[in-house]
């Protein structure tokens, strides 16, 4: 099988790598790059749970191959840390309980910060629009939807 060299600028970090051409971008971040805060969910595009930025833009990272990343910036939830602070958005879906089983909250979190990052001061309908495309089974969205809010005031 031919491999493929890619440079991938992920969470302000250079990466040059050698890799199977079908790996997913998804795939290389957690095992290449052993950033596992990105979960494999569905592994279709559906829940959501592997959910990063490229170019500034929310992508399932799952759909996304790792050669098509090559030259662009991608940035994971581990990304989103600031002098090892978490993002004010994971700060207060903590704060609001908005985390149960936790799977989901990367993705969720990722997709707040894009719609925040475009859109300071979002409605209600915008954040749960902006989230439509991640899947949670345990919280309601309620308290994410309100956690968010919080964050934009």
């Amino acid at each position: 099988m031919q491999r493929c060299h890619i440079t991938l600028t992920v969470n302000g970090d250079v990466h040059e790598l050698d890799i199977d051409p079908r790996r997913t971008l998804l795939q290389v971040l957690r095992e290449n790059l052993e950033l596992r805060g990105t979960h494999l969910g569905c592994d279709s595009g559906d829940c959501g749970a592997c959910t990063v930025l490229l170019d500034g833009e929310p992508v399932p990272s799952c759909l996304v191959l790792a050669v098509d990343a090559d030259g662009h910036e991608t940035v994971t939830v581990e990304g989103l840390l600031r002098d090892g602070q978490p993002h004010p958005v994971q700060s207060a879906i903590v704060a609001r309980g908005g985390v149960q089983c936790g799977f989901c909250t990367p993705g969720i979190v990722v997709s707040s910060v894009a719609l925040l990052n475009h859109n300071p001061h979002p409605t209600e309908e915008e954040v749960r629009e902006a989230i439509a495309g991640n899947l949670c089974r345990c919280t309601g969205y309620q308290k994410i939807v309100e956690a968010v809010l919080d964050v934009s005031k």
